[in-house]
């Protein structure tokens, strides 16, 4: 800790010293050039480079702002049991506040003054307690408490308000002065080289003190699940869950994103991509964080720890895990934003995704109008378009196929992760695959109108009258 401190310490020091230094010597020059009755452009250019030194060192006050609803103790005692537990076998004092947050992700902080202790903050992503299991979940804790036991929450501030004002100085230089900025800039990446390399030996200590307090097993095959499950989050939420929210709807989050993860082409993608890490593993000077089979081989020796009896997620930690979804809900939108209605995600195709597709028609109406659904082949636009329309008016004859099929009976499934499928009895169509399979040249013409004719749909109409 001590040579952590004093490095950040004196890079923090050179940081400053170099800015003053040249603002400094701008400024001389500026005087001079004054005095001598001298005021040029060159004058100009001193003073507001020393100006803009100036202005992007001072420090910024720091504001805090909840990263999500509060969890308290009294509604959740399970978990804050786990957290007491895992705070004693560390040896720290628990966190004075825990927070709910939309991602893969644990975390900690102080809120207060360099090397003193501050507030502490934990946050808690819903998605995290979704993929771990409690015994993993207490490995996860004790890597956090972890952060507190090695002293990095307090140093953590001083770093990131250094390379906060590098990043504030490099950009007010470079619209002004492309000599100027570039000090700047070869400082600011020996920092962020070094401080990033102080904060992956501050993770390996983190996660050795876990694997000497929890077990090394839970901790390893923690860190692997949640290397998959943060790669797919991402899409999950991007292509399923915010088009709901956007829509006024709260889909069950936790739920869904389990869905997700079991969609056997998600997994294939989440197996492989973790496998890849694992064997051709890519690491950068400027990670924050070391790459899994390093962390991994750091855990070999260490103690496992016991085998749980039972091991149940640690979303069961929760006593109401439907109202902390709608809590952390609430604390994305904007103020005075319309609270969001509860809908489960087989009637997320009719309540979002059908009032979506009718809207694209629409838009498209000319495009389609008098067109059947035998007629799809011949809207699908060539190659010679630009990709840009060609995918527009793809995606508006998906939905125009979509809603046709609606519109006479049959029903949407639309589950997190998987395509859209329509339904009518033993009768499947995939609307947006087909469409894709006819811009590949996958599906010929004759081959979609046979189909359509043998699931009698060839004459439905796309547009919406």
């Amino acid at each position: 800790m001590k040579g952590r401190v004093a490095l950040a310490v004196l890079l923090t020091i050179g940081f400053y010293g170099l800015a003053l230094g040249i603002a400094a010597g701008l400024l001389s020059i500026a005087w001079l050039l004054f005095a001598n009755g001298r005021v040029n452009q060159l004058t100009v250019f001193c003073l507001v480079g020393a100006g803009a030194i100036l202005w992007s060192i001072v420090p910024r006050p720091e504001r805090f702002r909840p990263p999500g609803p509060a969890l308290e103790a009294a509604s959740n005692p399970r978990l804050f049991t786990e957290l007491n537990d895992v705070a004693s076998k560390v040896g720290e004092p628990m966190p004075h506040e825990v927070y709910l947050v939309p991602e893969v992700n644990a975390g900690v902080r102080e809120r207060g003054g360099f090397m003193r202790r501050g507030r502490r903050v934990m946050v808690l992503g819903l998605p995290l307690l979704q993929v771990l299991s409690i015994s993993e979940m207490r490995a996860v804790l004790a890597h956090e408490f972890g952060h507190y036991h090695g002293g990095d929450t307090r140093l953590a501030p001083w770093i990131y308000k250094t390379r906060e004002a590098i990043i504030r100085t490099v950009r007010q230089l470079s619209g002004n002065s492309s000599v100027l900025h570039l000090p700047f800039v070869w400082y600011g990446r020996m920092f962020l080289r070094v401080t990033q390399a102080i904060s992956r030996r501050q993770e390996f200590a983190a996660d050795a003190l876990a694997a000497r307090t929890v077990g090394a097993r839970p901790l390893e095959s923690g860190l692997r699940t949640i290397f998959g499950a943060a790669l797919a989050y991402d899409g999950y939420w991007r292509e399923d869950v915010a088009p709901v929210l956007g829509a006024g709807f709260l889909p069950p989050l936790a739920d869904g994103f389990d869905q997700f993860l079991r969609q056997p082409k998600v997994a294939e993608a989440v197996n492989r991509a973790t496998q890849e890490a694992m064997t051709t593993p890519k690491t950068d000077p400027y990670d924050s964080h070391p790459s899994l089979p390093d962390r991994i081989k750091a855990l070999e020796g260490l103690p496992p720890g016991p085998e749980p009896p039972t091991d149940p997620p640690a979303l069961s930690l929760l006593e109401n895990a439907s109202g902390a979804e709608a809590g952390l809900a609430a604390s994305l939108l904007k103020p005075g934003a319309p609270a969001l209605r509860p809908v489960s995600w087989k009637d997320v195709g009719i309540e979002v995704q059908v009032p979506f597709w009718e809207a694209r028609v629409r838009r498209g109406a000319q495009a389609l109008s008098g067109q059947t659904v035998a007629d799809i082949p011949r809207l699908i636009p060539p190659a010679t378009w630009d990709e840009g329309p060609r995918r527009s008016q793809s995606l508006t004859v998906g939905a125009a196929l979509a809603v046709a099929l609606v519109g006479s009976g049959w029903t949407v499934e639309s589950l997190p992760g998987a395509p859209f499928v329509l339904r009518r009895g033993a009768d499947s169509v995939e609307p947006f695959s087909i469409v894709l399979e006819l811009l590949q040249g996958k599906l010929t013409e004759q081959d979609w109108q046979e189909r359509a004719a043998a699931l009698g749909i060839a004459n439905y109409r796309l547009s919406i009258i």
